[in-house]
């Protein structure tokens, strides 16, 4: 969906938000902040937290939360999806807070689960860009040394592993570790519409050309971050976690749900 100028309307008083998201995110959240009928604040954190495992990530997003707790907003909205568990157990204490029902950026980037569901199924064996995934690439010194890659040696070149475990064990791990390139055919560059140029489409094209992958341009869809910070919360795309609840789990199509969290400290 390529984004236009049309003025935002909301049938309710304007809220005031705070918007938690992924720095892939940044150029499609900063259009939909901009047109927003909200008054809505806004804090990046760095790409690659998935990385580090769920209990990582889920620590560092909770320190965000529960320091924003401490402000008056009506909502804290998440651009972000499940992202391997990553938000799993997250708490409202007194905002609420909203989530996508998504398990992972793409969705988001496609416009809804079902349109995402209907790209997997044809094309399982693809590896998804978009301009946030390209300029947010270089990896973040602080983050990578805990990501769970550099832990396992995922990271190393065939050359290093040939060092440090001898050449049939660095075959070995080479192709069931590292090689992640193996288990695509396929890079789906989605274009979002607020690209400055073609520089990101023709970076991906390099990409594909490189691993030999077929590359396709997909149309971005921005209606699930536009309705995210515009705060058109329907319950089929959006979970809404009440104070004194925190996010589970579900392994059916609502993906995330809210349960009470008790006495709890």
């Amino acid at each position: 969906m390529i984004p236009n100028n049309e003025p935002r309307t909301t049938n309710h008083a304007p809220l005031r938000l705070k918007a938690v998201s992924c720095e892939v995110f940044t150029r499609e959240v900063c259009w939909a902040i901009a047109r927003s009928p909200h008054e809505v604040d806004v804090e990046f954190l760095p790409k690659g937290l998935h990385d580090l495992g769920a209990a990582r990530m889920f620590a560092r997003v909770r320190e965000v939360v529960e320091r924003i707790d401490e402000r008056p907003y009506d909502a804290i909205v998440m651009a972000y999806g499940l992202c391997n568990n990553g938000l799993a157990g997250l708490r409202a204490r007194t905002i609420p807070l909203v989530l996508p029902r998504a398990h992972d950026c793409i969705t988001l980037f496609l416009g809804s689960k079902e349109r995402y569901l209907e790209q997997f199924n044809a094309n399982p064996a693809t590896y998804y860009l978009t301009s946030g995934w390209i300029e947010r690439s270089a990896p973040n010194a602080q983050l990578s040394q805990f990501s769970i890659k550099e832990q396992a040696g995922m990271n190393m070149t065939r050359e290093e592993l040939v060092e440090k475990y001898g050449e049939d064990n660095a075959d070995f791990l080479w192709e069931e570790l590292v090689n992640h390139a193996k288990h695509y055919n396929r890079l789906g560059f989605i274009e979002m519409g607020v690209e400055p140029d073609g520089r990101f489409e023709a970076a991906a094209q390099a990409r594909a050309g490189e691993r030999q992958w077929r590359f396709e341009k997909l149309a971005g869809d921005l209606t699930l971050l536009r309705r995210l910070i515009d705060g058109e919360w329907n319950p089929e795309d959006f979970l809404v976690v009440p104070p004194a609840h925190r996010v589970v789990v579900r392994h059916d199509a609502r993906i995330v749900d809210a349960e009470p969290v008790g006495d709890e400290a």
